[in-house]
């Protein structure tokens, strides 16, 4: 499922800092749309790069995540569970792309097995801290995606 959109309704985040963000197993399966075993699975054979912080938990590079989200997404196996969305037509995610232009900006986010291209101002991506790897959440609403920094 691809939705191409060309407006936006975009809430400005507190910060705009910029920090690349790791993840947990559990989150990253959370974002691929697979069970948190299959996500360790995956990290155990080395179909994704790990590192682990000072109390031993194994996290995944944000970058790194956002790479192999579509690597899963495209390679179309039955490896995927049910992809997770809510009845308000949220597709939490991470941010894959992100295209800057002199006033409009392209956000790509994948979804599970969705993947979903948002066209916003430049200026909405950088209030909102918008970088490849950071989770966020695309909220589909008639022909609008909106994006959640999450």
């Amino acid at each position: 499922m691809e939705f191409r959109i060309t407006d936006c309704d975009c809430e400005p985040a507190a910060s705009n800092v910029s920090h690349m963000q790791s993840y947990t197993i559990g989150q990253a399966a959370r974002l691929l749309g697979v069970s948190p075993d299959t996500a360790r699975r995956w990290a155990d054979a080395g179909r994704v790069a790990t590192h682990r912080e000072e109390s031993g938990r194994r996290l995944i590079d944000g970058r790194d995540l956002a790479a192999f989200s579509i690597e899963v997404a495209q390679s179309g196996t039955d490896e995927h569970e049910a992809s997770y969305t809510s009845a308000r037509n949220a597709f939490p995610g991470i941010v894959t792309a992100v295209k800057l232009g002199d006033v409009a900006a392209q956000v790509e986010i994948q979804a599970g097995p969705h993947r979903l291209v948002s066209l916003l101002t430049r200026e909405a991506v950088e209030e909102l801290g918008l970088e490849v790897g950071m989770q966020a959440t695309a909220r589909v609403k008639s022909t609008s995606v909106h994006i959640d920094r999450t």
